[in-house]
């Protein structure tokens, strides 16, 4: 060390202590201006009414894009060839593309839900043999809330690819049920008693109105097809309301309803 001049020191320093810290004062001022462009795009987004999911996946999407940048700008202020460099990412890109396909596959998927919006967060839908409500929709999978408060996870590529029934989307939903009574009631005194049942249900629609039908003559009853209409939140609340409320009507009325009776045969020593 005592052999090398002042020259030869601020030779070394010219070659490779300026360029360093150019580097890190190029990271320091890159990194703060990535962190305040995604400050902006999040107000953007937020004044925009952008979807929840769609805001983070695409400021996700541009921090990552936008930091890969500043490291290959900061990799070349150091004297690295950055076209060999670029080559090089392109090659291991290609490399774990082929190694990934399922996840690019997913992926994709979450970017056309995310352009297309077949559900949001919230909504009931059933999909890919599971039904649920969306909980999270986030870039490789979809999370899902069962009835039985079970966590689905379902792949985006197949729910991009596959057949969705959203619940929630026209803002109302229609509950089916089924109520027998006997051969021997009457039907129109039987469907007043039912579609009071459905109107004073502060939870059913009006518009579209319920509706009380004949839907079958069964071997041993007259099916009923009893349909109101509920938002798609009151769904449960209604279904088992309206079986509820129905047997407690029809016996208030008087009217049967039939059950299997079972027969016993004593026989005599």
């Amino acid at each position: 060390m005592e052999n090398l001049s002042m020259d030869t020191i601020m030779g070394y320093v010219e070659t490779y202590g300026i360029p360093v810290l150019k580097a890190i004062l190029i990271y320091i001022i890159g990194s703060w201006i990535i962190k305040k462009l995604v400050g902006v795009l999040r107000k953007v987004m937020a004044k925009g009414s952008y979807d929840e999911s769609l805001q983070r996946f695409l400021m996700n999407l541009v921090s990552w894009a936008l930091k890969i940048f500043l490291i290959i700008t900061v990799i070349g202020t150091l004297g690295v060839e950055t076209t060999s460099l670029a080559a090089v990412i392109a090659a291991a890109g290609l490399a774990v593309g082929l190694a990934l396909q399922g996840s690019l596959s997913n992926f994709a998927g979450g970017v056309l839900i995310m352009i297309f919006k077949p559900y949001k967060i919230g909504d009931l839908v059933e999909a890919q043999g599971a039904l649920g409500v969306v909980k999270e929709i986030e870039i490789f999978t979809t999370k899902l809330v069962s009835p039985e408060n079970k966590l689905i996870i379902v792949p985006n590529g197949a729910m991009a690819n596959g057949n969705i029934v959203n619940y929630t989307a026209e803002g109302k939903i229609r509950v089916d049920t089924t109520i027998g009574v006997g051969y021997g009631e009457d039907i129109k005194k039987t469907k007043e008693v039912l579609l009071e049942v459905l109107t004073s249900n502060p939870l059913v629609l009006q518009d579209p109105a319920p509706s009380v039908n004949v839907a079958e003559l069964a071997d041993s009853s007259v099916n009923f097809a009893v349909r109101p209409f509920c938002k798609p939140e009151h769904y449960w609340d209604v279904y088992f309301a309206t079986y509820e409320n129905c047997k407690l009507a029809l016996d208030k009325a008087g009217i049967e309803i039939p059950y299997p009776h079972q027969v016993e045969i004593h026989k005599e020593g």
